[in-house]
């Protein structure tokens, strides 16, 4: 799932090396952000980032096989734990865009092609505008103006602000939360088309839920929001809630299980079965008195800690004893003559 790097290139899935040298070359020279006049500039830029990426993995034969077999979102999210964002750092990817141009450009060398790239973007850099620009081309920065103060006013005029943060709930069974949980999540957002024109897009992203996470953690696919003019595309945000449960409660690590019994339970003992949020079986004899108040604790059977997945909480058993509403002149008797014996 995620973006398809074969259409983006525009290249089949059976393409060579050098058909994808042709075709990222086209693409690159195409759409470099520096050929674009300022109007056009973010789209530009938004697209070369894309043609680089499809060209980074696609020429490396391993991230080309990972790719091949379970897709983008392999290569590219890392949400592995309550405050991490969509870290992009499995098979070292993907790397920048002005990186993957220039270790393409020194792959030429100084024969033709190499040249004809570099002149026809530093011819475009003249025609829109002629500013100085501080963008890498082939490991060096090029300035018209050649003065360092321009450069660093170029670059703090070329930051964009990000557009406002979306964040959206992400309701979670607590047998999620217990045993963790793998999701695959379509979302629709906002974004600038070739032409500048909002237009919607529809993508999958995927999303980790580890064990032991709590409402309110927070999960971030960064730039993956609705994007406005002149701003970058905002931020993606998943906060954690916990949906109710028809036996456990939560309170921190620990689960909470509330009983009923009968006065007489509470008097002669229980046996209580639960079935855990694993599927296990539970036997828990209560054999002592139990009062008003009482808690029974069973260690280590509560929610596991994030921080440390092999450790669990406490399952704290909470009773509520049933006084009967009447009781008969004998029973009261029996009660008492059973009591005063036992004192």
């Amino acid at each position: 799932m995620g973006a398809d790097y074969y259409k983006i290139l525009k290249v089949s899935r059976t393409s060579g090396e050098e058909e994808l040298k042709r075709s990222y070359k086209k693409l690159a020279m195409r759409w470099h952000p520096d050929k674009h006049p300022s109007g056009t500039q973010q789209v530009a830029e938004a697209k070369f980032k894309q043609i680089c990426e499809a060209y980074d993995v696609l020429s490396d034969p391993t991230k080309r096989q990972i790719y091949d077999l379970y897709g983008e979102d392999a290569l590219k999210y890392d949400v592995s734990s309550p405050s991490a964002t969509a870290s992009r750092r499995r098979h070292g990817g993907p790397r920048d865009a002005d990186d993957i141009f220039d270790d393409f450009l020194n792959g030429f060398g100084n024969d033709g092609d190499y040249n004809e790239i570099n002149h026809k973007i530093n011819k475009d850099d003249n025609v829109h505008g002629g500013k100085g620009n501080s963008r890498k081309s082939s490991g060096t920065t090029t300035n018209n103006n050649n003065n360092n103060n321009n450069i660093n006013n170029n670059n703090d005029s070329n930051k964009k602000s990000k557009a406002a943060a979306i964040e959206n709930k992400l309701g979670c069974s607590l047998e999620e939360l217990y045993k963790g949980s793998k999701r695959k999540m379509v979302i629709s957002r906002i974004v600038p088309d070739e032409s500048g024109k909002p237009s919607t897009v529809e993508e999958v992203l995927a999303i980790d839920i580890k064990p032991g996470w709590k409402r309110g953690t927070k999960i971030t696919f960064p730039e993956k929001g609705n994007q406005e003019p002149g701003l970058l595309p905002g931020d993606l945000i998943f906060v954690i809630d916990e949906k109710p449960h028809a036996t456990f409660k939560r309170d921190g690590n620990d689960l909470i299980f509330n009983k009923k019994i009968s006065l007489v339970e509470a008097l002669t003992g229980k046996t209580l079965n639960l079935t855990t949020l694993d599927g296990r079986n539970l036997t828990i004899e209560v054999s002592d008195v139990v009062k008003p108040g009482h808690e029974v604790v069973i260690s280590g059977e509560g929610m596991p800690i994030s921080k440390g997945p092999k450790t669990k909480g406490n399952l704290r058993i909470k009773f509520d004893v049933k006084f009967p509403s009447r009781l008969s002149v004998d029973q009261k008797a029996d009660i008492k003559r059973a009591l005063t014996r036992s004192s």
